[in-house]
């Protein structure tokens, strides 16, 4: 299929699921949408079984889909500028210290307690696997994903406070945890051929955080002046201009090994100044904030739609190994017992000087869903240069598919009722 065809068929099933979701479901959009992919996915694999052309047919498109493509390098940024732009800056100030701590201390906690607990679950069911593929799993399950947060938290009523605590975090945890997954990753893979040393993981790591952060920041104040002097004349320039700038940004991270998701935040935050709070107006105007809204649905619907469909690419690999399953289905305890435990240790510890509301830990713990990084991520590990065993990414992968599965499916259906 051509990029155009493919584009075409993307776009008409988001628009017949959400059709069917807004009239007969009424779930929320992510949930809706992946559940009718799911469902697709699992009618074609029943009518390949019968003819298997039609199930062949859908393989080979997927699987000319570069999954990590699509959304770490295309989607990916327009999805988390749009969603910074919605941020209250203002309320992110006073939340700073405690979405900072859970961001990168409960990230990196979760990582090494994911990667551990895998490390000794892994061989009960007959997967023999270094210790360092434990930790790159743990690395790319731990973040929570600010595009699956984000769309369920606009359907809940929460206190201010405690959405501010859950977006700060997922939108800063993405990009930290991108970046522990590729210092992790060169560690695994011997650097591509490079001597890894700790100074040279050091290197890394400051590198992407910091050059994300200063390039999200120049950008950002760039983008802000620019806004200024338009001052909402002319909507259709202030549009390009945004656009122009998540184009930029994401381009010139790409060239020079920055992380561009933290680069995305930054730059969002900044542009997006004034438009959540009550007694401001945004120096982006309704007309901006219209058209990234629009972006963000848009991308969504088909971000998980693709999550849905990718069921069709690794059932094979579910058929030929059980185990896969069973081991799938455990991880997935295992790795909320590690979001609560990464989430209670830094909230217990700055309780001794902030106070937090009743029931934060546990509604951070279950709100903290897995989505679409995660398998892009996870994908990413297929990669012909990283020379990682079959084995090992099959386990990973499917690992990762059945937490994301259980986290926006079942977690994301219920989060309403905990927090109620």
């Amino acid at each position: 299929m051509s990029v155009l065809d493919l584009i075409a068929l993307l776009v008409t099933l988001a628009a017949i699921f959400t059709f069917i979701n807004i009239h007969y479901l009424k779930l929320s959009a992510t949930i809706g949408l992946m559940l009718l992919a799911l469902l697709m996915s699992i009618v074609i694999l029943g009518v390949g079984t019968v003819v298997p052309e039609v199930k062949n047919l859908a393989s080979n498109i997927l699987k000319g889909i570069d999954f990590k493509e699509v959304l770490l390098n295309i989607m990916l940024s327009f999805l988390l500028f749009a969603g910074a732009l919605h941020v209250d800056i203002q309320k992110l100030k006073e939340e700073g210290i405690p979405v900072g701590i859970l961001a990168f201390g409960g990230t990196l906690l979760s990582t090494f307690m994911v990667g551990a607990i895998s490390f000794y679950m892994f061989p009960l069911f007959g997967f023999e696997i270094k210790f360092i593929y434990c930790l790159l799993f743990g690395a790319l399950i731990s973040p929570t994903d600010p595009i699956a947060v984000l769309a369920i938290l606009k359907t809940t009523n929460i206190s201010k406070n405690l959405s501010i605590k859950i977006e700060g975090e997922s939108l800063f945890n993405d990009g930290i945890g991108v970046v522990i997954f590729l210092t992790i990753l060169a560690i695994a893979t011997g650097g591509s051929g490079q001597e890894v040393s700790i100074a040279s993981v050091g290197l890394l790591f400051g590198q992407e955080v910091i050059g994300g952060i200063a390039l999200g920041l120049g950008l950002g104040f760039l983008g802000y002046y620019l806004l200024v002097i338009i001052d909402n004349e002319h909507t259709e320039l202030e549009v390009l201009v945004s656009l122009a700038l998540v184009l930029i940004g994401s381009q010139v991270a790409l060239a020079y090994h920055i992380s561009g998701p933290l680069a995305m935040v930054v730059m969002g935050l900044i542009i997006g100044q004034g438009n959540s709070s009550e007694h401001e107006e945004g120096i982006a105007g309704d007309y901006v904030i219209t058209f990234w809204t629009l972006i963000d649905e848009a991308l969504n619907a088909i971000l998980f739609i693709l999550i849905g469909l990718q069921m069709l690419v690794l059932a094979p690999a579910f058929m030929e190994n059980t185990n896969l399953i069973f081991v799938g289905l455990l991880t997935i305890p295992a790795v909320l017992l590690c979001r609560f435990i990464g989430v209670s240790i830094p909230i217990t510890l700055m309780r001794f000087f902030r106070t937090f509301e009743k029931g934060t830990i546990k509604i951070l713990t279950w709100g903290g869903l897995r989505g679409g990084i995660s398998v892009a991520l996870a994908l990413s590990l297929t990669a012909p240069e990283f020379g990682i065993d079959a084995s090992i990414t099959n386990l990973i992968i499917a690992c990762t598919y059945a937490v994301v599965l259980f986290s926006v499916l079942v977690q994301g259906m219920t989060i309403k009722n905990l927090i109620k």
